[in-house]
């Protein structure tokens, strides 16, 4: 083996072309994550926390946001994937002389060990021939605005220290350093390797890893997300993409808290060169909610119970009032602003901290939580006094608001409008409170009142929100407009699927928001953004509720996979021309519908009579049908 440290005063970030957002994978810990490009570069890492400033931010700029890149020096070709039930990646160079493999996780906190707070092991080993391996350090801290200094420690390593925290860059080699970035061109041949430890800390003295152990502990780490996956109930005939969706999602949940963050990025762009790019590293009520129901469904009770107390705390100051997002920490997520040093994924600026939407009123959160709640009682958990005493709350809250405008399910920033959605919502919400009463699951509860309500909820959808001239529900009460939500008026419970008006509106949906290859638009917009991908699963979900749509949702199931990434990932949305993720990377919303849809398709084709992964509405036929 030979290794060359490389000092070029003259180093500069490599330029060019941004990766596609879909040439990403995410590893991580269950408290922050980092993306990999196809090309070995880690190009967006926060550290300590899912919501904390960058250190690595090549994402959003290539020349100012920092990275850490491993890969040969020659042309190569790419294949990945994921070790298997795991969110350890593995990515092979195939250059003419050889072949390596570049091996990348975040370790899950060992219970008890003396090993990093935080740590990215990276390791690289040729398996056959030989090829010139470079490895390029060049951080930058705080989305881009610093840099920080390296020194090269001796035998402890290369450090370098910015905010509050010191990192150590610890491998089987040394980096040349060049003040704010180091580099290292090594050969290696058949059998040999390049290990790895990017570690970070706030308290000292720091934990240094021992590289020796580096092995073990991949193993341990393979072995933990292993045996989290050895839990879930689910054999039906999409384990895989489920496997690999339930995983993204475990690995969005912070683990101190049990909050889930939207998605673990900032700001890639919904359009390209638009603005619409917004900051999505923090826990919306509405996406961990329904991350739960898909998460009781697979079997796992504990990280519902986990939610349901991180949502107590996290809404102790304003109960029964609810925020729409909040940190992992259950704390007001941050006001918003713009960086003016990153220039944004293909100069799609701005680059948002924080997001806006904190200060919205959406009443839609208040079933969903009050949903999530119903859920976790279905699947045999229990509500303490206090979860019971906070959902009442909410239950009167809505009681008191349900008939007001809000910014709604999409979060526009142009005012507040009567979003059905938002209705159905306050529906839900008061219906599962009532059933939960009604079970004996829920004390002082108004049910009287309860029912009224939502009984004039039921009344004025079933009269405002259906447009005549256009024979299907609409986005907003007396409006002409429809969007992709509507489909979950079945999901509900509040329209039977293959109900007359529900397949009227699906039909209208479909011919208005549908392209030929199976993906749906949220809404209508000019220009238009991406499709939206969870609409796609809702509609997947829609058929597999209905009677004899079993074949056609499995058609368009098959059909949406076409556009996950070589390793399973989804983004936000996807671009209709070209097949391409849009928006925030990978994202938490986009997973819960495939899962939702592919346990829905398995009840249906194991021929239950209800599914059994969502309560009943407490509305008998009877009574549904004399309000409708």
């Amino acid at each position: 083996m030979s290794a060359q440290p490389i000092v070029n005063p003259n180093h500069t970030f490599p330029q060019g072309k941004f990766p596609r957002i879909c040439d990403y994978a995410v590893i991580g810990d269950c408290r922050s994550a980092a993306l990999v490009s196809k090309d070995g570069s880690i190009d967006w890492l926060c550290w300590p926390r899912f919501d904390s400033p960058s250190i690595f931010a090549a994402l959003l700029d290539r020349e100012r946001g920092g990275l850490w890149k491993i890969s040969p020096i020659s042309k190569y070709s790419i294949k990945r994937h994921y070790l298997p039930d795991t969110n350890i990646l593995q990515t092979e160079f195939t250059t003419e002389s050889g072949t390596a493999v570049l091996t990348d996780l975040m370790p899950v906190r060992e219970n008890g060990s003396l090993v990093p707070d935080h740590e990215i092991i990276r390791q690289i080993e040729c398996t056959s021939g030989e090829l010139e391996i470079e490895v390029l350090l060049s951080p930058r801290g705080n989305y881009g605005d610093a840099t920080p200094k390296l020194e090269q420690r001796g035998r402890l390593g290369l450090r370098f220290c910015h905010g509050r925290g010191v990192y150590w860059l610890r491998g089987s080699e040394s980096l040349g350093v060049n003040e704010h970035s180091a580099i290292l061109r090594h050969q290696l041949k058949s059998g040999e390797s390049l290990l790895f430890s990017l570690s970070y800390t706030e308290n000292a003295p720091a934990i240094l890893p021992d590289i020796s152990q580096i092995r073990h502990r991949m193993s341990v780490c393979a072995d933990w997300w292993r045996q989290w996956v050895g839990a879930m109930r689910y054999e039906g005939e999409f384990r895989d993409e489920v496997v690999r969706s339930a995983l993204t999602l475990k690995l969005l949940t912070y683990v101190l808290s049990g909050a889930v963050v939207a998605a673990p990025t900032t700001s890639l762009p919904e359009r390209i060169g638009g603005s619409l790019n917004w900051d999505y590293r923090y826990c919306w009520l509405r996406d961990a909610s329904l991350t739960i129901r898909a998460m009781l469904e697979l079997g796992y009770l504990d990280e519902a119970a986990q939610f349901l107390d991180w949502m107590l705390h996290a809404t102790r100051l304003t109960q029964p009032q609810l925020r729409i997002l909040y940190t992992v920490f259950g704390n007001s997520a941050p006001k918003e602003w713009e960086s003016k040093t990153l220039r944004g994924y293909e100069n799609s600026a701005p680059v948002r901290i924080g997001n806006a939407a904190r200060d919205q009123l959406q009443l839609d959160v208040y079933g969903e939580v009050i949903d999530a709640a119903s859920q976790y009682v279905f699947h045999g958990g229990n509500l303490d006094h206090e979860m019971q005493k906070v959902l009442v709350g909410f239950g009167n809250y809505v009681v008191k608001h349900w008939d007001e405008p809000d910014e709604g399910l999409w979060e526009p920033r142009n005012g507040r409008q009567n979003h059905t959605h938002s209705r159905l919502m306050c529906w839900t919400a008061l219906d599962r409170l009532v059933s939960l009463a009604e079970q004996g699951k829920l004390k002082r509860v108004k049910v009287e009142e309860y029912k009224r309500n939502r009984d004039a909820i039921q009344q004025q959808i079933c009269t405002r929100a259906w447009n005549e001239n256009l024979k299907s529900y609409v986005s907003v009460l007396d409006g002409e407009d429809l969007d992709a939500s509507l489909l979950l008026l079945s999901w509900y419970g509040f329209e039977k699927p293959d109900s007359p008006r529900m397949q009227a509106t699906y039909e209208a949906i479909r011919r208005q928001l549908g392209t030929r290859d199976g993906l749906l638009y949220r809404y209508h917009v000019n220009p238009p953004e991406g499709t939206f991908a969870i609409c796609s699963f809702w509609e997947a979900e829609y058929l597999a509720l209905g009677a004899g749509k079993s074949d056609e949702c499995r058609k368009l199931m098959k059909s949406l996979f076409k556009y996950q990434n070589d390793i399973g990932l989804y983004g936000e949305e996807i671009d209709a021309q070209t097949g391409d993720a849009l928006g925030n990377f990978p994202q938490a919303f986009t997973h819960i519908g495939l899962i939702g849809a592919a346990l829905s398709l398995d009840q249906r084709v194991k021929g239950e009579q209800q599914l059994g992964h969502r309560p009943e509405s407490a509305m008998d036929e009877e009574h549904q049908s004399k309000v409708a």
